[in-house]
């Protein structure tokens, strides 16, 4: 789910909930993860691409179509707001028709939106020239936050391109010449494409059931009707990819096979099968290794990894050219601090945010110093960088109106066991590393010298809050007291 952006800024971003106080409101793309609840809160204006506006009003006909303004992709616009008008550009997000990231620029910053997006160099282009960089030379004015899709940012091996995978998927129906019928699981915004090649290879139209597949089936009348027919005997079929796929799969493969026909051709393009989904066996582990073909798996099921989300390691690369002061990940999957680039650059340096952005986040720079400290013992332990993240359970119903939008996303239990004596042992060296360099200020401060948010955060990790060190007065005192005694 999107995640609510600062109460500094007038403005959200794929969020609709019934106490939004913002101003202005933006609509990256029509994946309903994404406009979940915009029926029931949404506000004028609502900001988004035509296509966008067009395909959400299809999906929510209760919605009024006067909400919208409409965006036109490497257009900027003002948008007047009684705290200070700011520019908006929208650019291509390289993900499914009508997405765009959104480019943010006024008093409070320079902020990059992507939404949900595929960030190739060739996307970063399409960027304004002072804010991408230069293999080795960062860029001009570089951006002060980004608010990152990290959704495959755990996925460390290289994604073929989108043109890539499809040239796959074309290869392998190419190898099946004797299948009678093609099922492609392309029943997603965004998987357009595919089918266009294929038929476009093959000259033939693709089959999409139009009762089973009816919000489908009027997206692609909207956006390539030329491919479409309703004519079950065409050798391309359009095949749901979510429910019960496996089920549905060696269904089709025994029925052919209860026939004496030829097994049909069931083909996934999608990367879940290579980044997400549960290990069957060695043997499967080793093949989900493979992205340079289309790979079988037990139930028959060929899969291709086309995915419209970036890996981890072009997500690394677009940090560098980018080199944003701040990233935010808008994905619970994967926190933005589990990516080299914010471990290095984010958190080295305690002027990492300006002071507009400080502002934002409700932070003082004070506070901001102390963390600065604590950071550098808990950088590489993914459960306190979510506190550090969340900064405390309660200031993060602050920064992120919904706090399941910072929960750890433990994968096994094993994963669990793990995280869980990394924190003890990290909750100590905090605990340890806290006393030794607020020293100093407990002699001046007294009970006073840890801050109300680092006090938050101590107990948020439901450790102990360090009590202040006695003041040297007190110190001396009972030196001399001890001295008399003796003498006495």
């Amino acid at each position: 789910m999107p995640i609510e952006m600062p109460k500094g800024l007038p403005f959200s971003v794929d969020t609709w909930t019934p106490s939004s106080s913002k101003r202005h409101h933006f609509l990256t793309h029509a994946h309903k993860d994404h406009s979940s609840s915009i029926a029931s809160h949404s506000f004028f204006p609502i900001y988004s691409t035509r296509l966008t506006k067009t395909l959400i009003l299809q999906q929510y006909p209760q919605l009024d179509a006067s909400l919208f303004l409409d965006v036109e992709v490497g257009q900027s616009f003002i948008v007047d707001d009684p705290a200070g008008a700011f520019t908006v550009t929208a650019f291509d997000a390289n993900h499914c028709p009508g997405a765009v990231m959104f480019l943010f620029e006024g008093k409070f910053g320079n902020i990059l939106h992507t939404g949900d997006c595929r960030l190739t160099p060739e996307c970063l282009l399409n960027l304004p020239d002072k804010y991408v960089g230069r293999k080795g030379k960062e860029p001009r004015c570089p951006l002060d936050c980004v608010f990152l899709d990290c959704t495959f940012g755990n996925f460390s091996q290289e994604m073929p391109s989108k043109h890539s995978a499809i040239q796959q998927v074309i290869n392998c129906i190419w190898k099946h010449p004797d299948a009678p019928t093609v099922y492609l699981t392309c029943n997603m915004l965004g998987q357009e494409e595919i089918l266009v090649n294929v038929s476009q290879t093959f000259g033939a139209k693709i089959y999409v059931d139009k009762a089973k597949y009816a919000e489908f089936f009027t997206n692609l009348a909207l956006i390539v009707p030329e491919i479409l027919c309703e004519d079950p005997a065409s050798r391309f079929h359009l095949f749901d990819g979510s429910r019960r796929l496996y089920e549905r799969a060696e269904a089709k493969l025994m029925e052919a096979k209860a026939t004496l026909q030829s097994e049909p051709l069931i083909v996934r393009p999608s990367a879940q099968w290579y980044a997400c989904e549960e290990k069957f066996s060695d043997v499967e582990n080793t093949r989900k290794k493979r992205m340079d073909e289309a790979v079988k798996d037990q139930f028959g099921v060929w899969h291709v990894c086309y995915s419209m989300h970036s890996s981890k390691e072009e997500l690394e690369l677009a940090l560098q050219l980018l080199a944003p002061r701040w990233v935010v990940s808008t994905t619970p999957s994967c926190r933005a601090m589990e990516l080299d680039y914010v471990k290095k650059h984010c958190f080295n340096s305690k002027g990492a945010l300006n002071k507009s952005m400080w502002k934002l986040l409700d932070m003082t720079l004070e506070t901001s110093d102390e963390f600065g400290t604590l950071v550098k013992s808990v950088s590489c332990n993914p459960v306190l960088e979510e506190t550090l993240q969340s900064f405390s359970s309660d200031a993060r119903q602050e920064f992120f109106k919904d706090p399941e939008d910072a929960e750890v996303k433990l994968s096994s239990p094993e994963r669990k066991n793990e995280l869980h004596q990394v924190e003890t042992y990290q909750q100590s060296e905090v605990l340890e590393d806290t006393r030794v360099h607020k020293s100093a200020s407990y002699l001046n401060n007294g009970s006073s010298g840890l801050s109300a948010s680092v006090r938050k955060l101590y107990r948020s990790m439901n450790v102990p809050v360090p009590k202040p060190l006695p003041s040297l007065v007190d110190l001396m005192n009972s030196h001399k007291r001890t001295k008399r005694g003796i003498n006495y």
